[in-house]
């Protein structure tokens, strides 16, 4: 069993194996010494311990995680030990001599604030693209003046390019390994600059030179004050997106696992779901993939909100990263195929219609009234709702009172009844075979027509889109009696042909051809004349007369005589 030790490395805190912390103790020591009579010997040594910090943290994948010897010997491949550093051979007596190779990422992309004129944009951009600056500040002043979108862009990336500030960000700037040699040029190039030479060399520049100080500090307090509020409505947009995605993450996790804990242990209401999509998928699955689909995304606008809040939130693990990915675009192609299964269900319409005689003749008088459900409690009203009952043998079953009622005349000597069913299905066959499961019933005795207000069907139809159309052909002659509950079942519009007016339902209705006749309805209302012709029209009622031809409308009413023409 090895031994741990914790060390603060540049401020930050390592668990590293005792072997491991000999080695790189024995290696900082002989970079010191060999930086014994260097200038600027401690900033020398301070960014070198900063990067191997920071090679460490890159290697290191959660705070647990102990740093090794391999760890170790990684870092200093990467720092290198040049001979005239003078590092102890002793450090390395017992391992065979490796060749030792430095590394480069390539540039990265910083602001240049030691040649800035504004911000060190322009100077950063062109050490990314190793190019002179002058010609980036050239494309900025064709940018300000012609596009107009220059100014926007420029301070778009002063926001976003963070500043080379130690010598690690400087020398990943130019692209430069970040290693022992490159880290005590860059150090000795900026140490020989003496802070308390500056104000009297800055006396002493050409006029150029001063320009560019001067302007150097105006737009830098700018910066700073613009910085500033770009600061305050980041921080604002972050606590914005903590609540969004902490407030839908929460929702979600709620209702989905308490449908998918529901459907698990069978807990009632959940047959409405069951009775809704046809995917062989239980709806616990189906709830953690909505969950994964939906929630994912959410979390990273957390995350995303944690980081413009906190600036030291620890990204997060690239592997947690790939996992999180896969199991969103998992997640992403498994509601894909349940959808389209459940669209494919809605894709055809089938109807079956059946045709049954009425015993009921000119000069009969036949009563119509809709009967209700002794075991539902609803009212007896139409309604597009479906829901799933259970009748006396708990078998379970699609209940629903979208039912549609018609009259119409027929010159037929006796009367019939048509009920047409209606449903959706992934082929016409299917649709059509979930239209004849339809259960409907009605009754006639003694002149008394009894309709059910409702229909059934077996709960593995399924919901997809059942409706019913019950259509009641009276002969001419015959006289009809609307029970008042039938208001809401025929309430319909010129579309369906509909004989029986709203209103006019409890009264005496004699049926003529295409139309009824009320026998006891008072004088203004027992007369109605609605002749259709192509482009003419003729209707008389309760309100008056109204004649249409192709140029000419004629209105007779209680206001008077009305004439308009084209």
């Amino acid at each position: 069993m090895n031994k741990t030790v914790n060390i603060n490395l540049a401020g930050i805190f390592f668990h590293i194996d005792e072997d491991a912390y000999l080695k790189l103790q024995r290696y900082l020591d002989a970079i010191k010494r060999s930086f014994t009579d260097s200038q600027g010997r401690n900033e020398i040594i301070s960014d070198i311990e900063a990067r191997i910090a920071e090679l460490f943290n890159e290697r290191v994948q959660n705070d647990k995680q102990v740093v090794s010897v391999k760890e170790v010997d990684e870092v200093i491949t990467i720092m290198g030990q040049p001979e005239d550093y003078m590092v102890d051979e002793e450090i390395f007596d017992d391992e065979p001599k490796t060749q030792y190779k430095t590394t480069s990422s390539g540039r990265k992309l910083f602001r240049d604030k030691d040649n800035a004129y504004i911000g060190g944009v322009s100077a950063g951009l062109a050490h990314y693209f190793g190019i002179d600056a002058l010609w980036i500040r050239l494309a900025w002043i064709v940018l300000f003046f012609g596009a107009g979108t220059g100014i926007l862009l420029y301070i778009l990336l002063w926001i976003l390019m963070p500043v080379a500030e130690t010598t690690s960000d400087k020398l990943a700037m130019t692209g430069k390994p970040v290693n022992i040699t490159n880290i005590e040029e860059k150090v000795k190039e900026g140490f020989g600059n003496v802070k308390d030479s500056v104000d009297d060399a800055v006396k002493r520049l050409p006029s150029g030179d001063r320009v560019k100080s001067t302007s150097r500090s105006f737009f830098e307090a700018l910066g700073n004050v613009i910085l500033f509020f770009f600061k305050v409505i980041a921080k604002f947009i972050g606590i914005i997106l903590i609540i969004v995605g902490a407030t839908t993450l929460i929702a979600l996790i709620i209702s989905l696992l308490t449908a998918g804990v529901a459907d698990i242990f069978h807990f009632p209401g959940i047959d409405f779901a069951d009775a809704v999509y046809s995917s062989t998928l239980p709806i616990w699955l189906v709830s953690l993939v909505v969950l994964f689909a939906v929630g994912i995304p959410f979390f990273y606008v957390f995350i995303l909100g944690l980081k413009i809040l906190i600036n030291n939130v620890k990204p997060l693990n690239k592997g947690i990263n790939i996992a999180l990915l896969g199991i969103w675009l998992a997640s992403i192609i498994t509601l894909a195929a349940f959808a389209a299964k459940e669209v494919q269900e809605f894709s055809r319409e089938a109807s079956v219609t059946d045709k049954t005689s009425l015993n009921i003749m000119a000069d009969d008088t036949l009563r119509v009234r809709m009967v209700g459900n002794d075991d539902d409690s609803r009212g007896l009203d139409r309604d597009y709702d479906l829901d799933v009952v259970e009748d006396e043998s708990g078998e379970r079953l699609i209940y629903s009172s979208n039912v549609r009622l018609i009259f119409r005349s027929t010159k037929d000597s006796t009367g019939y009844i048509n009920v047409e069913k209606n449903a959706r299905g992934s082929s016409y066959g299917n649709a059509r075979e979930r239209a004849g499961e339809i259960q409907y019933n009605f009754a006639l005795a003694d002149n008394e027509l009894m309709l059910d207000g409702y229909f059934t069907t077996n709960a593995e139809n399924k919901f997809r889109d059942q409706e019913l159309e019950v259509t009641v052909y009276l002969p001419e002659g015959s006289i009809v009696y609307a029970d008042g509950n039938t208001y809401s079942f025929h309430r319909n519009t010129s579309y369906y042909r509909d004989i029986l007016d709203n209103g006019f339902e409890e009264h005496y209705l004699r049926v003529i051809d295409d139309d009824v006749i009320c026998l006891d309805c008072p004088d203004d209302r027992r007369f109605k004349v609605d002749i259709k012709d192509g482009e003419s029209k003729i209707k008389y009622d309760a309100d008056g007369l109204e004649i249409k031809e192709d140029e000419v409308q004629v209105t007779i009413d209680s206001t008077g005589i009305n004439i308009k023409s084209n």
